[in-house]
């Protein structure tokens, strides 16, 4: 899986449908009643259950090695539900691009993949407020010996940079003077990791936390993980927001998972449950960063 996905550029098939790998089945709720809020909420409680849907990828939601659903959503989702009285959380597994398509269509209740918001996606789904927001980083030989922190660092170095197909790290780096031909193009995280160990590229520029996750894969290799950073460009900073996604019919459902979800904030909560999984302060959301401020892009 690559971080590309959860980038602004794959839009084309979010409306896809979605393929479950877990028994979903429909909601049971009075579709007039889910209209006006409260049936999706209701019936969980009632049950004491909820689906969510995700993309097995880590480390944002994935199954682990004994089969369990875990990533940092699907944990965060755990806790937030049991304190809203549902204390079971069943993962549908969904390909990234069928996950908005299997929420409307209510094979699951949730997303709960990392999902960036997108002003194209807020039209399709409600956002919840972000649990994350994501930095960009480099991943350099260790000591970084190009000093590479941003993009402009590249620029200057004359580096060879390796980006993903399709992910916005290479707009960034041409935007911030990178010329074309010193970046290269790879299809997945791994590839690019091999591209560094052979002395292709000097660096690969992605999110702090999927550059943390490829790393943590290959302890022991000499290479490390930059200081986060946001790259500023036209005046803009260039930053991402992982938020879970309801259908906008579930208002009483997202105002829920909203209210709890700040009081995690408040509390100091919510990072102790994502740091296991890459997570850092840096990504913390502030109080500015709400569903409000990514949907208008």
């Amino acid at each position: 899986m690559t971080s590309s996905r959860r980038h602004f550029l794959r839009t084309a098939t979010m409306l896809a449908g979605a393929v479950p790998l877990a028994a979903a089945g429909c909601s049971t709720t009075n579709p007039e009643q889910e209209r006006q809020g409260g049936g999706t909420l209701a019936r969980a409680k009632q049950e004491g259950k909820i689906r969510v849907g995700f993309a097995n990828e880590a480390p944002y939601g994935y199954t682990d090695k004994t089969g369990k659903l875990t990533g940092e959503a699907p944990e965060l989702a755990r806790a937030i539900f049991k304190e809203l009285g549902i204390a079971n959380v069943e993962g549908v597994q969904v390909d990234f691009g069928g996950l908005i398509g299997g929420l409307n269509a209510k094979r699951f209740d949730v997303i709960a993949a990392g999902m960036f918001i997108t002003p194209e996606r807020c039209g399709a789904v409600a956002f919840s407020d972000p649990e994350y927001v994501a930095k960009s980083a480099f991943m350099v030989p260790k000591g970084n010996p190009k000093k590479i922190l941003k993009f402009e660092d590249v620029a200057r170095t004359k580096a060879n940079l390796g980006v993903l197909t399709g992910a916005v790290e290479a707009g960034y780096a041409e935007k911030l003077g990178v010329p074309k031909d010193k970046i290269k193009t790879f299809a997945d995280q791994p590839s690019a990791y091999e591209g560094l160990k052979a002395g292709r590229i000097d660096a690969i520029a992605l999110t702090r936390i999927s550059l943390a996750d490829l790393l943590s894969k290959h302890r022991g290799e000499p290479f490390e993980v930059t200081e986060a950073f946001t790259p500023v460009i036209d005046g803009k900073e260039q930053l991402g927001a992982g938020a879970f996604a309801f259908r906008k019919a579930d208002a009483d459902l997202l105002k829920a998972f909203n209210d709890k979800l700040a009081e995690f904030k408040s509390g100091n909560k919510l990072l102790p449950i994502l740091q296991p999984f890459g997570f850092t302060q840096a990504e913390m959301p502030g109080p500015d960063d709400t569903a409000a401020k990514f949907c208008k892009g």
